[in-house]
């Protein structure tokens, strides 16, 4: 049972790096920086590119950032090990499971796509270009690339402060690591509080 458990942690992660990798890829070398595609009027493919956390929140400099997600990773990496290894339910497995391979996912772009690829500012980036990347190890951009504006308006002018201003709801543009972090967050808080405050504390008693 933890064998399959643990198994099937491994190939949630892989699958998600695997597409969260190959959607990046294809956005940096067919897309200029802040090029969109329309799919549906509520849903493009924008590219953009962000320096920090998720959905493009810059708080803290750049290698402390990239430094800080390795070491991340590595602790919640461990957890995962030691959930499987005392056979927690799948369901809460899955869960850390999708923020590993988010942070992950993340992470492989700020340590290599800044050598890997040149810039994207006017022009569709080449995956290994002669003259080198744009950045050094550990100082590449994170590649964003949903945008969902359900809803699009104007405030009112009688509204203070933000009246004839334009809304967008959902403004954020984000990736598929991004996306994978959130459910397994969300899903935690809904359906395994419990579950994870009991992990943690055995953590701790340690």
């Amino acid at each position: 049972m933890k064998y399959s458990k643990g198994k099937g942690a491994v190939c949630i992660v892989i699958l998600l790096l695997l597409l969260d990798q190959i959607l990046k890829i294809w956005i940096k070398t067919h897309l200029e920086l802040h090029e969109s595609i329309e799919i549906t009027p509520w849903f493009y493919l924008c590219f953009t590119e962000n320096p920090g956390m998720a959905f493009g929140i810059e708080v803290i400099g750049k290698l402390f950032l990239s430094i800080f997600r390795i070491v991340a990773v590595g602790f919640i990496g461990y957890y995962l090990y030691s959930l499987v290894k005392k056979n927690y339910p799948f369901g809460f497995i899955a869960c850390i499971s999708l923020i590993l391979a988010g942070a992950i996912g993340n992470i492989i772009d700020s340590i290599f796509y800044g050598v890997i690829f040149d810039h994207s500012y006017g022009q569709v980036a080449t995956l290994f270009p002669e003259g080198g990347g744009y950045a050094g190890w550990l100082h590449g951009k994170v590649v964003d690339m949903f945008y969902f504006p359900l809803i699009e308006t104007t405030w009112p002018d009688w509204l203070p402060i933000w009246g004839g201003q334009e809304f967008v709801f959902f403004r954020p543009i984000f990736n598929l690591a991004d996306s994978a972090i959130c459910v397994g967050v969300f899903l935690l808080l809904i359906f395994y509080r419990n579950t994870l405050s009991k992990s943690l504390g055995n953590e701790e008693r340690k």
